[in-house]
């Protein structure tokens, strides 16, 4: 699909987006799983990503978090970023996704989602807008209406927030206090 949409049918569905749905593993990080001496298990945030989140959700648009794996660092990210909407543990993100429309009163064409391999594609099927990032497996690239540029965990998150307010007219609001 990715191939075939133009960068104005890109723009036009970013512009109906008022939740954007992240995956984790593979989008908020680059997907690497560092284990400890312990058992436990640590991922690395990017930082541009998450004041990418932040000045989203300053323009009105919310912000979400579905994920098959379980984590307390997600929890602690999510929180540090205002994410409200946080699923973790949902193999099936089908049913993470309609309790979230059921919470926002949104319909599936209104949400954005970026995710990389097969357990996204239910949801990335479903979505007005449908990211993946280069490293996502290639039915998921094939199915994706926009395929970002930089990397999972490495500014694709930034480089989607960006998209969408661009796409809504607010990224120029969005940046505006920090040219004061």
């Amino acid at each position: 699909m990715s191939s075939v949409i133009t960068a104005l049918e890109h723009m036009q569905r970013a512009a109906r987006v008022k939740v954007m749905i992240f995956d984790v593993d593979g989008i908020l990080t680059d997907g690497s799983l560092t284990y400890g001496p312990d058992g436990e298990v640590t991922k690395t945030f990017f930082v541009l990503d998450g004041l990418g989140i932040q000045l989203l959700q300053k323009t009105g648009v919310q912000t979400a978090i579905i994920s098959a794996r379980k984590s307390p660092i997600v929890n602690a990210r999510a929180r540090d970023l205002g994410i409200t909407h946080v699923w973790q543990g949902f193999h099936d993100k089908r049913v993470a996704f309609a309790e979230l429309l059921a919470q926002t009163g949104l319909t599936a064409e209104e949400c954005g989602y970026i995710g990389d391999d097969v357990i996204d594609l239910p949801l990335l099927t479903k979505v007005g807008f449908a990211v993946t990032v280069p490293s996502g497996h290639p039915e998921v690239q094939y199915r994706a209406h926009y395929v970002t540029k930089a990397p999972g965990g490495r500014g694709a998150v930034r480089e989607v927030c960006d998209m969408v307010m661009r796409a809504q007219g607010t990224y120029e609001q969005a940046l505006a206090p920090y040219f004061a």
